[in-house]
């Protein structure tokens, strides 16, 4: 009789996890803004040892027009290793890919061709509505099934957005997560606490908030998301808001520490609308035994010329930081923030989570600096580092350039272009270093821009542990 193993790139802590074999290769969201060209997973090599190495070697054009791929992820990880977890057999096989504009997920098979993805199955619309939800965004593999959380409700409806769950095998939407969902209204970002039944969730806001571009007069009226939920896991209910002041407009991505024995995590907010700074946030439990949030990171706007800026700036003569996305090492030592406007990946050291400690910064692209790549000295990039992904050893770092189709046109309205790059880390002292020979750009994305990456075997965002 066979048996039955588990996945070997599962982990059941992050201590085990940081020693995995090096990722081979990685996948990239591509997207026509256009929607001329059908969306697609563009596959890169990764393999410092291979000849193709830093190039695109795969791609799998998606049957239809104008999804926006934006956010994906795994149908299953490490989670599937905790005592609660029925799925201990469950592999990391499939893509779950969603079109933010499109409301369409597609399930990709890797596990026959790893460099030409299948489809194999594509959730419609309609069925997604069955959960009461539109505009899927971040996908999360976890205890029950396949998390996905969602921007607008069903039918045109505006909201609320919320998480949808599906099935780990058949990828059936099985219904909306959430059993009371308190006073959240807009969606965003989740992740959990898994060994102590917390979720956390954060907000952006509704599909006309954003679909179309920033408003200004929403954001100046401090209407966007500023808060952060916590549930329970287990019960699917709304414990507890903790609004962080309205100034601080778009609280996006969540990363909790992965060791499980912790109960703490960073949020980051996109911009202030007192100065146009932009900051990091933790939250963690008080002596009362409530969350509590704090500021921990605050990253200045930078002066600039208003004939520099775009339309969108030229009022303010200053570049907003623009945290777009952050990303937590496996160890729980290193922070990375991407400052997209600036043109910046910033490295703090949060080995003491309430005191961070900046240890290092790259510069490519941005709004006015547009710094190059130093495979391409002489190539202006436009957009900046946007999505994040850090290996599970920590020693890699890989971004991509761009943030959402409308918003790119407005913050770079002469075009973002397409490009990736990684960083190497030291890990004993701090600070990066951009990998001269890993720079994809330009055609080989065919006229895509590019958004998220994810890497075959997992990375620091794609698993939670039960073990420490």
């Amino acid at each position: 009789m066979p048996l039955w193993k588990p996945d070997p790139t599962f982990y059941p802590s992050p201590r085990q996890a940081v020693s995995a074999p090096a990722e081979k290769l990685a996948y990239v969201a591509a997207f026509d803004r256009s929607a001329e060209q059908p969306d697609a997973i563009a596959v890169l090599d990764v393999d410092e040892t291979s000849d193709s190495y830093g190039r695109v070697v795969g791609w799998t054009d998606l049957p239809h027009r104008g999804d926006e791929l934006h956010h994906f992820g795994w149908n299953a990880c490490s989670s599937a290793l905790c005592p609660s977890s029925p799925h201990p057999h469950v592999e990391r096989r499939y893509l779950i890919v969603p079109g933010l504009r499109s409301s369409r997920i597609y399930v990709l098979d890797t596990k026959d061709n790893p460099k030409a993805p299948s489809i194999v199955r594509t959730i419609e619309p309609a069925e997604l509505a069955k959960a009461g939800y539109s505009r899927p965004h971040t996908v999360h593999c976890g205890p029950e099934g396949i998390y996905v959380s969602n921007l607008g409700g069903a039918d045109g409806a505006e909201g609320p957005g919320g998480i949808a769950l599906l099935d780990h095998d058949s990828f059936d939407v099985l219904g909306a997560w959430e059993i009371d969902r308190g006073p959240q209204y807009f969606g965003y970002d989740f992740w959990w606490h898994l060994t102590r039944d917390v979720v956390v969730t954060s907000e952006w806001g509704t599909p006309s908030m954003i679909e179309d571009g920033l408003v200004g007069e929403l954001l100046l009226g401090r209407k966007y998301g500023h808060s952060i939920h916590f549930f329970d896991l287990r019960k699917r209910r709304h414990l507890q808001t903790l609004d962080l002041g309205d100034q601080h407009q778009m609280a996006l991505e969540l990363r909790p520490a992965h060791d499980p024995t912790k109960e703490y995590g960073f949020v980051g907010v996109v911009v202030s609308v007192e100065d146009l700074s932009a900051s990091v946030w933790l939250w963690h439990r008080d002596e009362t035994g409530d969350f509590a949030v704090r500021k921990v990171i605050e990253i200045p706007a930078e002066p600039a010329d208003a004939a520099d800026l775009p339309p969108i700036l030229q009022p303010f003569g200053a570049v907003p930081p623009l945290v777009t996305d952050i990303d937590l090492s496996v160890d729980d030592r290193y922070l990375y923030v991407s400052a997209w406007g600036i043109g910046k990946l910033l490295q703090y050291d949060v080995s003491d989570p309430f005191a961070p400690r900046l240890t290092g910064e790259v510069r490519l692209g941005g709004i006015v600096t547009k710094a190059a790549h130093p495979a391409a000295p002489d190539l202006a990039l436009a957009g900046g580092p946007q999505m994040v992904e850090v290996s599970r050893d920590g020693r890699r770092v890989y971004i991509t350039n761009s943030l959402y189709g409308a918003w790119d046109d407005q913050f770079y309205p002469d075009g973002v272009g397409a490009w990736a790059a990684r960083l190497d880390v030291d890990l004993d002292n701090g600070g990066l270093t951009p990998d001269p020979r890993f720079f994809p750009h330009g055609d080989e994305f065919r006229g895509r821009r590019v958004h998220q990456t994810r890497l075959q075997g997992g990375d620091a965002s794609s698993d939670s542990y039960c073990f420490p």
